[in-house]
C-alpha cells in the first residue's frame, strides 16, 4: 500500500477519466433532468456491476439505458418481463433442425452488452432467476454447453413501486447480486418543462457514439487500480456489519427494526461503487465522502426490515443513515 504513488496515479485517473464528461454530455442532451439516475448508471458500468431502478413510469428509466448503450456504441435488448414468460425467451434454447438432424442453438435477448429488464417483477420466480447466472458468472448455460457474455455486460431492472397486484417480488438471494438500487423520482417543474418543450416541437436530440465498449473494459481495469487505504476499508466494513450488529455500533434500538443485514457482496460491490465514483471525479483515490455518497444505493435492497419497523413506517434508507451517523468516519 505504501508503494503506491499517490501523485501519479491521481495524474493517470484525470487523464482516463476524462470520457466519463463526454458520456454525461452526450446523455444529458437526451436525458432532462435524472443526474442522480446518470451518475448512478456511470457507477454501475464503470463498477461492473447491475442496477435496479425503482420509479413511477414515464421517468426515463428506459431512454437512459438505451441512450447509455447509444453514447458507448454497445448492443442493446429489452426484454418486457410478463407473468407468461419463459425462461427460454430471456436466455435462449435448443432448437432442433430437420435439415442438419441436430439441435441449433438459438441465443435469447440476454446476449447484449446493455440488458434492460422492464418491470422485472412482472415474471414469476423461475423467470427471474434466468437471470441469476448471467448477472452473477456473465454467461449462460444451453444444453450441455456454457456461453461467455459479450463485455461489457450490464443489467438494468425496472419494477414500479406502486402497482403491486399480479407481481412478484425479487427473491433476496437475486435482489443481492444488483449493486445498486435507485430510486428515480419526478423532475422539477423546469425540467418538466423543457421536457414538454421538446416533445411539442418534435426535436428529440440523438446522443453521438463517444467511446466502444472496449474502452468501457479497459476503464473498468483502471477503475481498479483507484487507491483505497486499508482506514477506508475498516470503514466499509463497519457500516456493512452495523445492519447486521447495530448494538455494537450504539444504535441499540434498531435491533428490532433489522431481520437481516447487508451480505459480505455488500462489502465488495461498496467498494467497487465507492472507487467507480472517486473515478468519476476525477480522482485516484476514495475519500469517505466516496463510500458515503454511494452508501444508500448499495444498502436499501440488502436490509431486511422487520414487523416492527414497518408497523412504524421505517424505510430501509433510514435506517441506513442512522447507520452512517452512529459509524465514525476515518
Amino acid at each position: 500500500m505504501e508503494s503506491v504513488n499517490i501523485k501519479e496515479l491521481n495524474e493517470k485517473i484525470q487523464k482516463e477519466s476524462a470520457f466519463s464528461d463526454l458520456l454525461s454530455i452526450e446523455m444529458g442532451k437526451v436525458i432532462v433532468g435524472q443526474k442522480q439516475l446518470v451518475e448512478n448508471l456511470m457507477i454501475a458500468l464503470l463498477a461492473n456491476g447491475h442496477i435496479l431502478l425503482e420509479g413511477m413510469p414515464g421517468l426515463a428509466k428506459t431512454l437512459a439505458i438505451s441512450t447509455l448503450s447509444k453514447a458507448v456504441n454497445a448492443k442493446f435488448n429489452r426484454i418486457q418481463f410478463t407473468p407468461d414468460l419463459l425462461p427460454a425467451d430471456v436466455t435462449g434454447t435448443l432448437i432442433y433442425s430437420q435439415k442438419n438432424e441436430s439441435f441449433e442453438i438459438h441465443k435469447g435477448p440476454v446476449f447484449a452488452n446493455f440488458v434492460l429488464a422492464d418491470e422485472i417483477n412482472r415474471a414469476p420466480a423461475k423467470v427471474q432467476s434466468a437471470l441469476l447466472e448471467a448477472m452473477q458468472e456473465r454467461q449462460v448455460t444451453l444444453g450441455d454447453k456454457t456461453y461467455d457474455l459479450p463485455q461489457p455486460f450490464l443489467v438494468m431492472a425496472t419494477q414500479n413501486p406502486v402497482e403491486q397486484e399480479g407481481t412478484y417480488p425479487l427473491p433476496e438471494a437475486q435482489l443481492d447480486r444488483f449493486m445498486l438500487k435507485v430510486l428515480v423520482d419526478y423532475p422539477k417543474k423546469e425540467e418538466e418543462r423543457l421536457i414538454v418543450r421538446m416533445n411539442n416541437s418534435g426535436e428529440f436530440p440523438q446522443p453521438n457514439p463517444v467511446v466502444n465498449p472496449e474502452d468501457i473494459v479497459r476503464a473498468r481495469e483502471i477503475v481498479r487500480e483507484v487507491y483505497m487505504d486499508e482506514k477506508i476499508e475498516r470503514y466499509i466494513v463497519d457500516l456493512v456489519y452495523a445492519t447486521r450488529t447495530p448494538a455494537e455500533y450504539g444504535l441499540k434500538g434498531m435491533e428490532n427494526m433489522i431481520s437481516y443485514g447487508a451480505s459480505p457482496r455488500a462489502s465488495i460491490s461498496l467498494c467497487a461503487a465507492a472507487k467507480a465514483y472517486a473515478f468519476i471525479k476525477r480522482r485516484g483515490y476514495v475519500i469517505p465522502e466516496d463510500v458515503r455518497a454511494v452508501c444508500p444505493q448499495v444498502l436499501r435492497h440488502r436490509i431486511g426490515l422487520s414487523y416492527e419497523a414497518e408497523a412504524e413506517n421505517l424505510t430501509a434508507d433510514q435506517i441506513i443513515e442512522q447507520v452512517i451517523n452512529a459509524v465514525i468516519v476515518p
